[in-house]
């Protein structure tokens, strides 16, 4: 049974279709998502696998197909057709890329919009024209103190990188971290409470915005399960805003080379409960707080004779008047 070269070009594209929405929706190349930004990355990244899974069945089944349909028969020496080009096929294969780019650019544009992409760009003192100013120094920018230079200070004004989604212009982030990367750690201070630490906590299904910098080289804050990576420039701050999903251990990973110990710049990011979120705070700040009736460890050589002495006044028969008196001798009124 002979069935027309249409309709065998019909079936091979309705099958190269389903094989690559199949494919595109169940590949599972994604880790676990864990945040409420990351639906809107696989959706794009789901589309763009399912667009060149297609393209490479396409092509790869053309090839296939004219490698033997139009290979040399035996005793066959003449030579092939004098096919110079076809005007239309080239047309063809050139629009449709520029289509599916063109359209894919615009989705993704939206997508990075509503992530927040734009918030930094627009709010508060964060414009565009700040914006092309700072990347037009970096091209030959001055050095600090010279006529024209930006003032460090300053500079660090202009953020980039993921805020406020539409929705939430305007409303502050209910957890705010500073992140400082440097070779080869990542150092997290939550300024509200005083808290410095090397892992990020942070409660669920709360927002969560992080002011990210570096003290050395560029780094590149990147979050796997939450979809989200953000460069960490000496000089400038670069944000990051989210609201995680669920509650678990998800890795920190620095994605920029930094050195020779770029591999081993990981840490964790511990998503917990408001509860054991609140926990944890009340915890390490206890323990970095400067009471010494609450601190777990201190620094004697930052400390007066009079509160060095204080917690073994008893043990050593010390009353309280001798330390008052030491207290003003060393601290006269």
């Amino acid at each position: 049974m002979n069935i027309p070269g249409s309709i065998l070009t019909m079936l091979f594209g309705i099958a190269i279709t389903l094989i690559s929405l199949w494919y595109g929706q169940n590949n599972g190349l994604m880790p676990a998502a864990a945040s409420a930004e990351a639906s809107s990355v696989d959706s794009l990244f789901q589309l763009m696998l399912t667009i060149s899974f297609g393209l490479t069945l396409l092509v790869q089944g053309v090839l296939v197909i004219a490698f033997f349909k139009f290979r040399r028969r035996p005793g066959d020496h003449s030579d092939g057709p004098p096919i110079h080009g076809n005007l239309s096929l080239e047309i063809l294969w050139t629009a449709i890329p520029a289509v599916t780019v063109l359209a894919v650019g615009i989705y993704s544009f939206e997508i990075y919009n509503a992530m927040g992409g734009l918030d930094p760009m627009v709010s508060g003192q964060h414009s565009m024209e700040a914006h092309a100013k700072m990347r037009g120094s970096a091209i030959a920018a001055p050095l600090p103190g010279e006529n024209g230079a930006t003032p460090p200070a300053e500079r660090s004004q202009i953020a980039l990188g993921i805020g406020a989604r539409p929705d939430e212009l305007g409303q502050n982030a209910n957890v705010v971290v500073d992140v400082s990367g440097l070779q080869y750690a990542w150092l997290f201070n939550y300024a509200d409470s005083g808290v410095i630490a090397g892992e990020l906590h942070v409660p669920v299904d709360q927002d969560v915005q992080l002011n990210i910098t570096a003290q050395d080289v560029i780094h590149a804050f990147w979050l796997p399960e939450l979809r989200l990576k953000q460069d960490a420039i000496p000089g400038m701050t670069t944000e990051l805003r989210f609201k995680t999903t669920k509650v678990g251990t998800y890795a920190v990973v620095c994605a920029e080379l930094c050195g020779g110990y770029h591999g081993a710049m990981r840490t964790q990011m511990i998503v917990q409960t408001p509860e054991d979120y609140q926990a944890w705070v009340q915890e390490n700040a206890v323990a970095q707080n400067p009471n010494l009736a609450e601190t777990l460890a201190v620094k004697p050589e930052e400390m007066s004779n009079s509160e060095f002495l204080a917690p073994y006044a008893k043990e050593m028969g010390v009353n309280e008047e001798l330390l008052a008196q030491i207290q003003t001798e060393v601290h006269p009124q």
